[in-house]
């Protein structure tokens, strides 16, 4: 059986550059972000249902256990959908390196594409509430997860993950003295940046960390 291809189809959201102009207009930290980090943006792999599961693998491991994983379910997957994985067995999805508690996970995930309960095709017509909604009925994503899925598979523009580590910490370090910000202080610093928090926010990782931020 040959092995799937992990092709990208990779995306960028048509907005980033008024989106970062605008930002830059508004906010002066951001402004130093913007024309240090020129030339950069979000990058969607494209594909939701195998993003979803790539990013199952992922949790609470390192980026090198995960791709390691995630090496070895490619070469068991014909293709990387809904009913190729739910063909294979779970001790198959065991040896590839996933948890008993992942293939639940990945399995549980399969099922919601499989049996149309994610709605994939019509989130161009759904708000964000909607989409994260449908996904964190599934075991094993959360809202935290789903916001990630927007930002980086959807592109949605507009979304601040207020629990994300990464955005906290820059919030601390380039706005409050480095005193980590509370949540309502967090959503106030998120106002200034409406209508391309998830632009806001892709600078603030990126001032951590200048690697870009992948999901």
């Amino acid at each position: 059986m040959p092995a799937a291809v992990d092709v990208q189809r990779q995306m960028t959201p048509t907005y980033w550059q008024q989106a970062s102009v605008d930002l830059a207009k508004a906010d002066p930290v951001l402004a130093q972000f913007v024309e240090h980090f020129a030339g950069g943006m979000l990058v969607s792999r494209g594909d939701p249902f195998a993003t979803l599961v790539r990013s199952i693998v992922g949790q609470q491991i390192s980026v090198k256990a995960a791709d390691s994983v995630w090496t070895r379910l490619l070469a068991v997957l014909p293709a990387v959908t809904a009913s190729e994985l739910l063909m294979r067995e779970p001790a198959s999805l065991r040896a590839c390196g996933l948890s008993a508690r992942k293939v639940e996970y990945v399995v549980d995930l399969a099922r919601h594409f499989d049996e149309r309960q994610i709605h994939d095709d019509h989130w161009s017509a759904m708000s964000d509430a909607e989409i994260i909604s449908e996904l964190t009925a599934v075991r094993g994503i959360g809202v935290w997860s789903a916001e990630m899925f927007l930002i980086f598979n959807q592109l949605r523009p507009d979304v601040f993950p207020l629990d994300d580590i990464g955005l906290q910490k820059a919030v601390a370090r380039h706005y409050c003295r480095g005193e980590r910000p509370g949540r309502r202080l967090l959503v106030e610093h998120g106002e200034r940046w409406r209508p391309w928090r998830s632009v806001a926010t892709w600078y603030l990782w990126r001032s951590l960390d200048p690697l870009p931020v992948e999901y």
